[in-house]
């Protein structure tokens, strides 16, 4: 049984929340199971088990959610699906994201599909968002690109503090900032596993958000594989789609 399966087979007994609505296990089954999915993106759910992924985040119907370095918009589709029509997707890529990610992002937004998703393609140095403006934020398989630097192809120097600053004041109180990455090396540098293999030490990431407005409150394991080779880059057929990857929640502190 695969997870949507087994998401769709709870929804005969928990259809809808206290509220009336739909509940967060049917909103994102329903999202998942959407037949405007792209066959390309079904393909990789096994592996990237976004099911779980947004459970976790507590991705709700109604939400206004900030999908950071979305990238193709794999994420972007399900997140759409899930907040409903009563929410909103702000789907952030930068210039050369768009570049690399042009052929899904084309047929992805045409026939204004995902009519509830705003594109916003802005620098990370040009970053702003309305204060308190939204009840999520996700940065998936992309906290690694913070310290990434590749100028010919229009990727500059992020000032990562500075990026945390904005989600700090865009999230509002108790909002869930959600990170999934790579893992690499414990102890590895920084830049160098960010520019080379794509990948970063979690420790890092945890640092990076230690002294702002934004606390750790859980790790989960679904996407650990204790078998990946980290001198490998993400992109090495060997082990792309079934890497280590740590999936970090963290919350907007009052």
């Amino acid at each position: 049984m695969t997870c949507t399966q087994a998401i769709l087979s709870l929804l005969l007994i928990s259809p809808c929340s206290d509220e009336g609505g739909p509940s967060m296990d049917l909103a994102i089954a329903e999202s998942l199971a959407s037949p405007a999915r792209p066959e390309t993106d079904r393909a990789k759910d096994a592996l990237r088990r976004p099911d779980q992924v947004l459970a976790f985040f507590e991705i709700e119907p109604g939400m206004t959610v900030l999908d950071l370095f979305s990238g193709g918009g794999y994420y972007t589709e399900l997140l759409s699906g899930t907040v409903g029509a009563d929410g909103k997707v702000v789907a952030h890529n930068n210039q050369a994201y768009v570049d690399y990610a042009a052929k899904e992002l084309g047929p992805r937004f045409s026939d204004d599909h995902l009519a509830n998703v705003e594109q916003v393609t802005l620098e990370a140095s040009e970053l702003s968002f309305p204060s308190a403006s939204f009840d999520a934020a996700l940065a998936i398989l992309t906290w690694h690109d913070f310290y990434y630097v590749d100028p010919e192809n229009g990727w500059e120097a992020i000032d990562e503090p500075a990026v945390t600053e904005v989600l700090c004041k865009a999230l509002k109180p108790g909002a869930i900032l959600g990170v999934v990455d790579h893992v690499a090396t414990s102890g590895s540098d920084t830049r160098e596993a960010a520019q080379n293999l794509h990948r970063i030490d979690p420790a890092r990431i945890k640092a990076d958000l230690a002294d702002s407005c934004f606390e750790f409150v859980a790790e989960a394991n679904f996407l650990r594989n204790k078998s990946d080779d980290y001198s490998k880059p993400m992109f090495d057929p060997e082990v792309r789609g079934k890497t280590d990857r740590v999936v970090y929640k963290f919350k907007r502190k009052s």
